[in-house]
């Protein structure tokens, strides 16, 4: 089996998605060998009893399908589903299978650039529906008035649930220029939009000056080209004169892991532990920093429920190593990293491979890591995705914190 670009990417609170889509997908590649021949391929191997114990199954099941199914069979789509029902038993939501047809939307959901209407999207399992966590400012949907918040019901007709994220996600992507329909629950009303789909640049860092020469900067993901973007952003706020910085994870669900590691780069004194990466067999891998920091200055970060993965490396990194305050409350805990692997069909496995620990050697998975200074927002904000800068808190203690330096 070959394995192609190796990306190590996150995915997220509930998983976020781009409306391209930024997902987590579900497969195996040993099924993938299952399945040669016979129907689902016509002589599948087995390499142990349990593995012959599942051909046998999926044979009956064929069996059965041959004799009695009045419809037409679609011998790929009886494949693609088998593997895709295979690896959803591992339980594992960062685990999935992604389909030729969809790695080159895939890769470019991880570089940072697709076409669509410009959604970040997240699965609210409580309720089971697709919510709104932010429109991409400047997009179609944040024209056409979409909110954070917001629940995506139907796509150009069709009701989709929270768990078929990824099938509403690839829907509404498609030719740019072209439109789709989305209705969408706001509070008790069901709201219409027809938008056109555009080429987007996603997750742009942006930065501006507070208060007493306080640097700020924010990002939604750790896509391809962020830790230039941030420092780039970094730059041009110090060729402004700020004297420390607020850097805000909050929602920010990961993504790339190396982009985490060179924004921690920038930051850590040379030869600094970043992380530790654990495989299944206790091997272990150490990230450090290979360079002299270029941001000595003191550091607030801010994190809640929805800061993940990659924000959350980030985070512990540099709350172990001293270098940052910690204000908000506790992060997701996605304590796990992703790789990618292509298949020789040309489809794709993304698969949990390994944990990671913080310098401390705190595992976090399922945990999250606390912050130095715990802040809720107030009753008054019913969306954290959404807060305006005279209810932030959160915001106003890190500037608190600054301003005593």
């Amino acid at each position: 089996m070959e394995e192609g670009k190796r990306y190590k990417t996150y995915k997220i609170v509930m998983l976020v998605i781009l409306v391209a889509f930024i997902t987590f997908l579900v497969t195996s590649i040993g099924m993938y060998q299952y399945f040669t021949n016979d129907g689902f391929g016509k002589s599948l191997v087995a390499e142990s009893k349990e593995n012959e114990e599942i051909v046998d199954t999926l044979n009956q099941y064929r069996r059965i399908i041959d004799k009695y199914y009045l419809g037409e069979i679609n011998e790929e789509d009886l494949k693609e589903g088998a593997i895709a029902g295979y690896v959803a038993g591992l339980g594992d939501e960062y685990t999935e299978y992604i389909s030729k047809e969809d790695m080159a939307d895939y890769m470019a959901d991880t570089t940072g650039n697709f076409v669509g209407v410009g959604i970040y999207m997240v699965q609210d399992t409580e309720v089971n529906r697709i919510m709104v966590l932010s429109p991409i400012k400047g997009g179609p949907a944040e024209q056409a008035g979409i909110q954070p918040g917001d629940y995506i019901i139907a796509v150009d007709g069709v009701e989709y649930s929270g768990e078929q994220m990824t099938e509403a996600s690839n829907k509404i992507k498609g030719e740019e220029g072209t439109t789709v329909k989305l209705d969408v629950l706001r509070n008790d009303e069901t709201l219409t939009f027809e938008l056109k789909r555009q080429n987007i640049k996603v997750n742009p860092v942006e930065g501006e000056i507070l208060e007493n020469n306080i640097g700020y900067i924010t990002f939604s993901s750790f896509d391809e080209g962020t830790a230039e973007e941030f420092k780039t952003k970094f730059e041009e706020l110090q060729g402004k004169g700020i004297k420390s910085l607020i850097v805000d994870l909050r929602n920010n669900g990961g993504g790339i892991v190396d982009e985490a590691l060179e924004i921690a780069n920038y930051i850590l004194d040379k030869d600094s532990v970043i992380l530790y990466e654990v495989d299944k067999d206790n091997n272990e891998k150490v990230e450090k920093t290979t360079d002299n920091p270029i941001i000595n200055m003191p550091i607030v970060l801010l994190t809640n429920e929805n800061t993940a993965s990659s924000s959350e490396i980030l985070a512990g990194a540099l709350k172990d190593h001293g270098k940052a305050t910690i204000v908000g409350t506790t992060t997701y805990g996605k304590g796990v990293i992703q790789q990618l692997l292509t298949l020789p069909d040309g489809s794709g496995l993304k698969i949990t491979s390994e944990k990671y620990l913080t310098p401390n050697r705190t595992e976090i998975n399922d945990i999250g890591i606390e912050p130095d200074e715990k802040v809720e927002l107030p009753d008054t904000v019913t969306n954290v995705l959404d807060v305006n800068r005279n209810e932030d808190t959160q915001l106003q203690k890190a500037i608190e914190i600054l301003n005593r330096n």
